[in-house]
């Protein structure tokens, strides 16, 4: 198997079945003039502002990919036109590709129209097992006491955002990754605006003196797991 980073906090991930996280490519400026075409299995959404639900309609409806995402956002996207498996907050369920538990985050989820906003439920995050491995997309999200609960399932790559002011920033990302114990952490939703600039690199560097051993995927960048 194989991930991607995309930048933001798309990642794509290939190996039996192809997975598509949080899939904002069009406007992404770390794939600007880049040519991303794939057709996965299945998108992973984790709430509905624009650099998250990204182009994940268009991709479904081109490919024949299945959205998950929480109810409310999966009935959005099906009236789409697409085929969507709706889940909630500690919700699980076996699929092809092994079985996913839909995590809470702390965040908004909304669809943003000249009218105003268009409310989309909660937002949430992924952890899932396949191909042997386990994995931890926090999504958007503050630090939560919560992931503790997470040591018990032995994540081999759990994904943090970084990148503050939306999100929980590198310091809190790190208690995040202490609490979670994961194999290998990657950091996530950084650099892509102003208002989330943050070093990936330093999160990495005060990471290993933790113990934590950290991963920095630079926007581009390919994994062999």
């Amino acid at each position: 198997m194989k991930i991607t980073y995309l930048g933001h906090s798309a990642l794509l991930f290939e190996g039996r079945w192809t997975i598509l996280v949080d899939p904002f490519i069009s406007g992404n400026p770390w794939v600007q003039g880049k040519d991303i075409d794939v057709k996965p299995d299945y998108i992973l959404v984790s709430h509905a502002h624009g650099d998250h639900l990204g182009d994940a309609v268009e991709i479904a409806a081109g490919s024949g990919s299945v959205i998950i995402a929480t109810y409310e956002l999966a009935t959005w996207c099906g009236r789409q036109g697409v085929k969507t498996h709706p889940m909630h907050i500690g919700g699980r369920y076996p699929f092809e590709f092994g079985w996913l538990k839909m995590t809470s985050a702390l965040h908004g989820s909304g669809m943003i129209s000249e009218d105003g906003i268009e409310y989309m439920g909660s937002p949430c995050g992924f952890l899932w097992e396949s191909e042997g491995k386990r994995f931890y997309f926090a999504g958007d999200t503050a630090l939560t006491y919560d992931m503790r609960l997470l040591e018990e399932y032995h994540v081999d790559y759990a994904f943090l955002p970084i990148g503050g002011n939306f999100t929980m920033d590198g310091e809190d990302a790190l208690k995040a990754a202490g609490f979670i114990s994961a194999r290998h952490v990657i950091p996530i939703h950084y650099n892509t605006f102003d208002l989330i600039k943050a070093s990936p690199d330093d999160f990495i560097e005060k990471a290993g003196k933790m113990g934590i051993d950290g991963i920095s995927l630079k926007p581009g960048m390919t994994l062999d797991i």
